[in-house]
Parts: C-alpha cells; sequence; structure tokens
C-alpha cells in the first residue's frame, strides 16, 4: 500500500511539472471551468504584446496590488479579507492574482480545503517556473470576461467591439470591475457601486504607473 501511495504521489508530481513546464511555453488550450460552462466557450488568446497595459494595470489594482512584490501568496491580503468578512458586508477573498491563475489553469471554481491545498501546490510551481510576466499572460487569457466569454481579447471583442490591444483607461477600469463575477457585473453599463469601484481603479491605474506596481510584467 505504501508502495503504491508513493507510485501515485511521484506520478502526480511528474504531472504537476510536465503540465507547468508545457503551459510556461505553450497557451492553455482549455480549462475546467471552460469545459463546465453550459454557456459556451467564446475566446481567443493573444500574447501578453497584444493586451493594453491599461488592462494589466487596472487588475493589479483591482485585485493584486502587490502583485510584483509576493511570491503568490499575500498573507496581509488574507488577514484583511478574514478581518472584514468577520465584520460583515460584502465578503471578500484574498486571493492573489497568482493563486486565481493556478486555480483557473489546473483546478475547478469552488472552495474546499482539499482544492486550495492544491491551489498553493500549484502557485508555488508557476511562481517558480513561470515568473510573473507569464502569470499575468495566462491569467489574462483564461479569466472568464463574460457568459461564456474567456480572456482579455474576447471580452473586449464583446463589450467595446474593438481589440484588446486599444483599451482606455476606463474600459480596462470596467472590465476589472467585473472579473470576480462577470456574469453577474455589468461591463457596459455599471451602476451603483459597481460604478464607483470602477472608477477608484480608474484612479488607481496611475498609481500602478507611478510606483512601479506593474514593473515586474514589462522589466
Amino acid at each position: 500500500m505504501l508502495r503504491l501511495i508513493a507510485k501515485a504521489f511521484g506520478a502526480f508530481i511528474g504531472l504537476t511539472l510536465v503540465l507547468v513546464v508545457a503551459f510556461k511555453w505553450i497557451p492553455v488550450p482549455v480549462t475546467a471551468t471552460m469545459l463546465m460552462d453550459e454557456n459556451g466557450i467564446t475566446k481567443d488568446w493573444e500574447s501578453l504584446d497584444n493586451i493594453d497595459r491599461n488592462l494589466v494595470s487596472a487588475v493589479i489594482a483591482a485585485e493584486d496590488s502587490r502583485f510584483c512584490e509576493h511570491y503568490g501568496f499575500d498573507a496581509e491580503a488574507i488577514e484583511q479579507a478574514m478581518k472584514e468578512n468577520m465584520e460583515g458586508g460584502r465578503i471578500r477573498g484574498g486571493s492573489t492574482i497568482s493563486q486565481q491563475t493556478a486555480k483557473n489553469v489546473f483546478l475547478w471554481q469552488g472552495g474546499g480545503f482539499f482544492r486550495k491545498g492544491l491551489e498553493a501546490w500549484f502557485t508555488f510551481w508557476i511562481e517558480t517556473i513561470w515568473g510573473k510576466r507569464r502569470i499575468m499572460e495566462v491569467y489574462l487569457n483564461v479569466a472568464e470576461t463574460g457568459i461564456g466569454t474567456y480572456g482579455a481579447e474576447a471580452g473586449t471583442q464583446r463589450y467595446f467591439g474593438h481589440s484588446a490591444a486599444r483599451l482606455s483607461p476606463d474600459e480596462a477600469s470596467r472590465m476589472a470591475a467585473a472579473l470576480p463575477s462577470p456574469k453577474k457585473r455589468s461591463v457596459k453599463s455599471p451602476g451603483g457601486w459597481l460604478a464607483r469601484h470602477g472608477n477608484r481603479i480608474e484612479r488607481r491605474i496611475g498609481i500602478v504607473r507611478r510606483d512601479g506596481l506593474d514593473a515586474c510584467v514589462y522589466n
């Protein structure tokens, strides 16, 4: 039994490394989230060179302001999220862009300690093997950006009718604001809290650039 467990564990490690190394160089063809989406799949993989920097800055401003500083996990953000959730109000998570990318590419949506453990495992490896630029590139290509829509290019075409290579700060901030819940949050005509949130993100784009919070993606 122990020998069987050891072989299974070795096979898991080997498969993990094969997939992580492969996806460092080749586009991710499909994910579990896409396959389970009853609305179908509309996607169009684009190099990060063809995605406007405004969107990179916007998702960092909205999702993970310490993306260039941490090694996949942001203990401060997790602690703050737990504190705010205990106090009530809008529930928020503490996942980094790296964790979200690991989950989106290799795993399934939903919680549970087992899946979170796997997420941490894959997060470690993509941080080690891919690096920040590739993590951002994959994230912006596999993230759900609308109903049955995945990636920055497909989302930009859906909402604005043009390429992701040219996104205004306003367009980028509206897309970033909707990312946590793209099936429910409106990109084209946000209102109330969502509109204010998008405006906050747009203002922070300048701070991200000024303070070099997206520098690891471009240097």
